[in-house]
């Protein structure tokens, strides 16, 4: 099982140069059944990361661009009149897949972001007073650019925390990027790769991620961290109950990716600024980036 899940991140660094710890931390969102929002500006693989992981997890996949014009009946699909039968047919959408890709999902209006929020909760949408289930493995990774670039809508608390985890691309280091020059074209390369893993695989991985043992001093730390930006004052709001439920599950498909069997602090350390940092906002302070707004955190709160 790890042997599949190590070739899955080496092929996915063969294709996002650099980046190994964001590739990472995206396959560790994806085996904690969570969704993914890649934040950063255009033109540093936010869509083909995506893409890659979708490609070589051997899940079917589906893109909506997300534009001011989007309506939720374009995502969540509607019913149309047959002409053969007299009757009303529905259409489903293209969140019908196993991975969505929602490129660029805040240059849509909240509007059409709302179409997402059944979906990725309770993975099922509701139409016409219907209720049909999406398939299961069932996976939302988004992209979305920076709030000062234009034509960008701010996403509702609401549905930021719908994401388990956020995470940055940033520039690639100058290595990477004279291989990115020199190279061939990613969706080319991509191409050639076979999926390396299948639907039954990474259920049994997401199974197996959520058997890891968390002791009861693990636990006492991840409350202590929630109760933290509750009562501190550091935050303008604390952390809600699921997003103390998002920081252990991702804790424990961490340690599983270590191959370990217990959730040490460390981590959920390691995953506290993907898990948390879209979640807070600092009291005195409009800072955006994910370690600076958890670094209170990580200084504050004791290790039991």
């Amino acid at each position: 099982m790890h042997e599949h899940l190590d070739n899955l991140l080496s092929l996915a660094s063969t294709i996002i140069l650099g980046k190994e710890r964001q590739i990472r931390l995206a396959v560790c969102c994806l085996l904690a059944r969570g969704h993914l929002l890649i934040e950063d500006i255009p033109g540093v693989g936010k869509t083909t990361l995506a893409h890659s992981l979708a490609h070589l997890l051997g899940l079917n996949y589906q893109r909506i661009q997300f534009t001011s014009d989007l309506l939720p009946a374009d995502v969540v699909g509607s019913s149309i009149f047959d002409g053969n039968t007299h009757s009303f047919r529905f259409q489903p959408g293209p969140i019908f897949h196993q991975t969505v890709l929602a490129d660029e999902i805040n240059r849509s209006t909240p509007k059409a972001q709302s179409a997402l929020l059944e979906a990725m909760e309770e993975r099922q949408v509701t139409v016409d007073g219907e209720t049909r289930p999406l398939p299961e493995p069932f996976f939302v990774i988004a992209t979305q650019n920076p709030l000062t670039q234009i034509g960008t809508f701010p996403l509702p608390e609401s549905q930021l925390d719908r994401f388990l985890m956020r995470i940055e691309l940033g520039y690639p280091d100058r290595r990477s990027e004279r291989a990115l020059l020199k190279g061939e074209e990613r969706q080319i390369l991509l191409e050639r790769l076979s999926p390396c893993l299948n639907t039954e695989t990474l259920k049994s991985m997401q199974e197996v991620a959520k058997t890891i043992h968390a002791s009861d001093a693990l636990l006492d730390y991840i409350q202590a961290l929630i109760q933290y930006t509750r009562e501190s004052g550091t935050y303008q709001i604390g952390l809600s109950p699921r997003a103390g439920v998002a920081l252990l599950n991702a804790s424990r498909s961490w340690t599983f990716m270590d191959r370990r069997k217990a959730v040490l602090p460390e981590d959920v350390q390691a995953v506290l600024s993907s898990v948390a940092g879209h979640r807070l906002r600092l009291a005195t302070s409009g800072a955006t980036d994910s370690r600076a707004i958890v670094a209170p955190l990580l200084a504050e709160v004791a290790i039991p």
